[in-house]
């Protein structure tokens, strides 16, 4: 196969018409530039260049070959300018997954990317099952999940990016909505509002009630993680949920609870992150969990920030 230093060598002598000055324009020698040519023409099994007084012009062959040499060189240049921009974390592409509920805690993020980084192409796939997510990791169908750490086998690279505060929903009007702050105990007997068993949160917060002795009555259960809040909020029970799964100016009484409960928020990469990857995790670590305003104000204070 041919090489691209002959494939440049045969661009260069057709732009200067000569060897000698093709050398120069390659930072080459006459005789490297003679080699790789003749060996170029005993690929092709065809004379490319042809000597004459006026100096060395290209035969219908070499016409030929130089157009597709072109591209192969333009090509090259290409990959390398695009290999460089990805390792200088300017541009390339960067393919995201997170857990539903964590789409919140992405978008600040993705928003001040697509403003400032708009050369790079983000992709996002959402999911509620861990397994999956973690799949698109081993099958090289994403570069960065954001999940919560704790269930992160520990063959992955973790990088923690945030503390996310658990927290309780109430109607306005229910008991609980009338405390500053919720011991778990209360919530034993309590109609929940829980998820449905294909969102990884339901096993999750079966398996912390029942640490925690605490049996309430489950209501009815959704599998979309923001659905919880809205529906407890309407007066179907109470829901425990990530804060990031609580939306602006929710209708009901969001409550810390005692003492306060926070996970941990990690990116996960199946490797060492290349440095478009690295930047990204690096952002979503100095943004953190942003809640609403009229949210936070209702927590206990030095909760999830801003």
């Amino acid at each position: 196969m041919a090489s691209l230093r002959a494939l440049e060598c045969l661009v260069a002598v057709a732009d200067t018409g000569s060897i000698t000055q093709a050398a120069l324009l390659l930072h080459s020698s006459q005789p490297a530039v003679s080699h790789q040519l003749a060996s170029l023409e005993r690929e092709a099994r065809v004379a490319l260049l042809r000597r004459e007084a006026r100096g060395t012009v290209l035969t219908p062959a070499g016409r030929a070959a130089v157009a597709d040499a072109r591209r192969a060189v333009g090509a090259a240049e290409a990959a390398v300018r695009t290999a460089r921009s990805v390792g200088e974390a300017a541009g390339g592409s960067l393919r995201l997954a997170c857990a539903q509920s964590l789409v919140t805690v992405l978008a600040p993020v993705l928003r001040r990317w697509h403003r400032r980084h708009s050369e790079v192409a983000i992709s996002l796939r959402e999911s509620t099952a861990v397994d999956e997510m973690l799949g698109f990791l081993d099958s090289g169908e994403a570069d960065v999940l954001l999940i919560p750490a704790a269930v992160v086998p520990q063959r992955y690279r973790i990088f923690v990016v945030a503390d996310e505060e658990i927290v309780l929903v109430a109607p306005s009007d229910h008991p609980l909505a009338a405390r500053p702050a919720i011991p778990l105990r209360e919530l034993d007997g309590v109609g929940l509002v829980h998820f449905a068993v294909e969102n990884n949160l339901s096993a999750w917060l079966d398996h912390s009630l029942a640490e925690a002795g605490v049996r309430p009555e489950i209501v009815m259960r959704t599998a979309v993680t923001s659905a919880a809040p809205l529906l407890a909020a309407a007066g179907l029970g109470v829901a425990v949920c990530p804060v990031s799964a609580v939306g602006p100016g929710s209708p009901g009484a969001v409550r810390s609870f005692s003492p306060r409960w926070v996970r941990q928020l990690a990116a996960v990469a199946s490797g060492d992150p290349d440095p478009l990857a690295a930047r990204f995790i690096a952002d979503l670590r100095n943004t953190g969990v942003r809640v609403p305003r009229d949210v936070r104000s209702q927590l206990m204070p030095g909760g999830s920030g801003d």
